[in-house]
């Protein structure tokens, strides 16, 4: 059996990590999860530590210290899910906005020939419920920017729902991964692509967090903007 692993980066996520943590192990087909805290000051990793005695091969946790950026907390959590031998490594948020039913459909997307499989908003039209209209326009025309200017056909671009199967991520080289919020999801797609990669995308209805804060700031959208520029003449190399 393929061994996968979800990567859920927390900060302040006490209302969602044990509802997430359960809905996606009550998943068949033996999910394993990796949650990556920030130094939550509201205690959830003691959550995670609490539920590691119920799953205790299955749930891991790594704790860094302060925020350290959703980029940074992803290529921590590849590099040790390559180092432990999964075939299929996922991220996911923790509130709920990414469904955990959706889980199987992007690993069944991935063996049916897709290296990066995308939980998409746009693919099939707008799938967005509960976010402000503002901020929907932001991100679809974001996302319409940044195909526009990479010219990748992928019609989410800053997706973060995602499946990669190993391969992938043995191939990019990570360490010139330099981007961390939005930017951080259209940079590692970009190299996927262009590094001959199948990318699919799976739609899916993204329903905005019902508890919790998010943590969107509008320097997010302003590292994307401007790295996107920049990607456009980077030559991308697979790793040496």
């Amino acid at each position: 059996m393929d061994k996968k692993v979800i990567i859920i980066p927390t900060y302040n996520e006490k209302e969602n990590i044990e509802k997430m943590i359960r809905a996606l192990r009550a998943l068949d087909g033996d999910y394993h999860i990796l949650v990556i805290d920030d130094g939550s000051p509201d205690g959830t990793a003691d959550i995670v530590k609490g539920l590691q005695q119920e799953f205790p091969t299955q749930l891991h946790l790594i704790e860094r210290e302060g925020k350290l950026g959703l980029g940074t907390a992803y290529l921590t959590g590849f590099r040790w899910s390559l180092e432990h031998g999964y075939d299929y490594i996922f991220e996911m948020d923790a509130d709920f906005s990414h469904k955990p039913s959706d889980v199987p459909r992007l690993y069944a997307a991935c063996l049916e020939g897709a290296d990066v499989a995308i939980g998409s908003r746009y693919c099939n039209g707008i799938s967005v419920i509960n976010w402000p209209i503002g901020r929907v326009i932001m991100s679809y025309f974001a996302s319409t920017y940044v195909r526009t200017v990479l010219r990748m056909k992928v019609y989410d671009t800053t997706a973060g729902f995602k499946c990669y199967s190993r391969k992938v991520l043995e191939t990019i080289d990570l360490d010139r991964i330099k981007m961390h919020g939005y930017g951080f999801q259209i940079e590692m797609k970009y190299n996927a692509y262009k590094l001959g990669f199948k990318i699919v995308e799976v739609p899916i209805i993204f329903e905005d967090r019902k508890e919790g804060t998010s943590k969107m700031s509008s320097g997010i959208f302003g590292e994307a903007f401007w790295g996107v520029i920049q990607l456009r003449f980077r030559k991308i190399r697979p790793r040496p």
